[in-house]
């Protein structure tokens, strides 16, 4: 399962908002190789989920993962900051042993 904190879930739907996408684009969220760690996040609205797609909804933001990237992002929280550190979504995944110093790619 992946949660979504109350401040991104707030984001995600002021993105979703300002660039006219309806209620029906979900968040797709997933791992490909790549990034100086080895895995690399991928963040996206989309429309109509895949077959292999696993559904979670969290905060009235519905999060669609395929079920390679699950075993990767099982108990993650997707979070969203905007302080001196850095602005964007950020990733907290449990699973992850090593992350890179922007947090975009991680190992496990």
């Amino acid at each position: 399962m992946i949660t979504i904190s109350e401040i991104a879930a707030n984001r995600i739907k002021e993105i979703r908002q300002k660039e006219g996408l309806t209620e029906a684009f979900n968040v797709r969220v997933a791992v490909e190789g790549g990034g100086c760690s080895g895995l690399m996040y991928q963040l996206d609205f989309a429309s109509e989920p895949q077959a292999s797609d696993m559904i979670f909804e969290d905060k009235g933001v519905k999060v669609m993962v395929d079920k390679k990237s699950i075993l990767y992002l099982a108990g993650t929280e997707l979070d969203f900051s905007d302080g001196l550190n850095g602005k964007g979504f950020q990733f907290k995944n449990p699973n992850a042993t090593r992350t890179c110093g922007c947090g975009e790619s991680f190992s496990i």
